[in-house]
């Protein structure tokens, strides 16, 4: 396959990688008997719904609840309520579905269980704003943070810190029923407390780290974000709070399993996969560097393996805003690594975000060949001054190499093939 069609085998590692975090193929296993009381369902995220509906067609008692999901990820459910909200900047429909949601959460007994779902975007979805802070504060933070270059566990700290239902907050509030965490991560290193900014687990970090975080980007925090840091109003709840001893967490879906699955179809065609890491970070267009020169070392040398190979790697890398373009990490990276390449032959790759949305585009990411800058020239783009502009949508999109899947509903974060013939 890889000598007749490159592009079709990196799309098929591409919906492997997805695929395999299908809430279908996940949920079921970590599914306990019902309780002797109550079973409320909660959740947020890209795949809050779609868990939601395959929680539903498993479970053999009552149950009832809410999850709220991103804009066009929505699935129909019977006893689940399912609310649509804005991510990456959130509005007033998450902030009223969190405070709905908490409200659930009182009044729960021993007898009861909560089950949470919980998947990668819950953070933004779940704007739920601490004492003094406004739902226009929390956007004009998220905005700032998104553009800072702060890694994803940065900018979930300052977010925990200035939510009320964050940072295992929902889970206090459910006490003392039984809570299960069933979690999709998107996050480099599967920490639970980073999907989503841990809204049912417990949080070690503090207000002071956050401020810290605050400081080192230079965001320019709202008078009542900064006083509920500086007091310490904001913290948040802590390991060994006895109101979390009820609380159990499975990681049901991970950017390795996605991995792994792509590795097993790029082994059925014959191609050696080469796992570089599931939790990379990193300036997208620093790694975009990096990872050309692994791939024209593969190629000129054979080493660390010889081709036909695929590099495959994921995790949650960021860009520094600088232009004005159509940016996106997925395409940011994948834009650095074609200049980087300059047109070596042999070397294909693909890059997306497996919810199907990269930056703020309904666009996954793209794909990029040996001829992507000659093409590009051709047409009179200038594919640096693209880079410099942060416009890897626009460039791409002007080739027709844009990946396009619609809402995948799941989200395991980045993926990345760099396939060497």
């Amino acid at each position: 396959m890889t000598q007749a069609n490159p592009r079709d085998l990196l799309q098929a590692l591409f919906a492997a990688a997805v695929n395999a975090a299908q809430p279908e193929h996940c949920i079921p296993r970590f599914l306990p008997a019902p309780p002797k009381g109550r079973t409320l369902v909660i959740g947020a995220g890209k795949a809050s719904a779609a868990m939601a509906r395959v929680l539903e067609q498993h479970w053999p008692g009552e149950l009832s609840g809410l999850v709220v999901t991103r804009y066009g990820y929505a699935v129909p459910c019977e006893r689940i309520e399912i609310v649509e909200a804005a991510h990456p900047v959130p509005d007033a429909a998450g902030r009223e579905a969190a405070g709905r949601m908490l409200a659930l959460a009182q009044g729960l007994g021993p007898d009861d269980l909560v089950i949470c779902l919980i998947s990668g975007g819950g953070s933004a979805l779940l704007p739920l704003p601490g004492e003094g802070v406004s739902l226009e504060d929390k956007q004009a933070i998220n905005r700032a943070l998104l553009k800072s270059g702060a890694t994803i566990a940065e900018m979930n700290c300052v977010r925990r810190h200035l939510s009320a239902i964050k940072g295992g907050r929902l889970a206090a509030a459910c006490h003392p029923a039984r809570v299960l965490n069933l979690l999709i991560s998107d996050v480099p290193g599967d920490n639970p407390m980073d999907i989503a900014s841990g809204p049912t687990v417990a949080d070690p970090t503090t207000c002071a780290d956050a401020l810290a975080i605050v400081r080192r980007y230079a965001i320019d925090l709202p008078a009542g974000a900064r006083a509920l840091l500086e007091s310490g109003r904001g913290e948040t709840v802590k390991p060994g709070d006895p109101r979390l001893a009820g609380v159990e967490t499975h990681l049901i879906a991970t950017p390795q399993m996605a991995l792994e699955a792509a590795a097993e179809v790029a082994r059925a065609a014959g191609v050696t996969p080469v796992l570089l890491g599931d939790s990379i970070e990193g300036e997208a267009r620093d790694v975009g560097k990096v990872m050309a020169a692994i791939a024209l070392q593969v190629k000129r040398h054979g080493q660390p393996v010889a081709a036909p190979c695929v590099l495959l790697s994921g995790g949650e890398t960021t860009v520094t805003v600088r232009g004005n373009g159509r940016g996106g990490r997925n395409v940011e990276f994948l834009l650095a690594l074609a200049v980087a390449l300059d047109g070596a032959a042999g070397i294909h790759a693909v890059a997306g975000d497996t919810d199907g949305v990269d930056g703020l585009e309904e666009i996954a990411g793209a794909l990029a060949t040996p001829d992507t800058l000659s093409r590009a020239w051709a047409r009179g783009i200038r594919p640096r001054d693209s880079l410099d502009n942060n416009d890897g949508h626009g460039f791409f999109e002007a080739l027709g190499d844009s990946l396009v899947t619609g809402p995948t509903l799941t989200n395991v974060n980045d993926f990345r093939a760099i396939l060497i013939r």
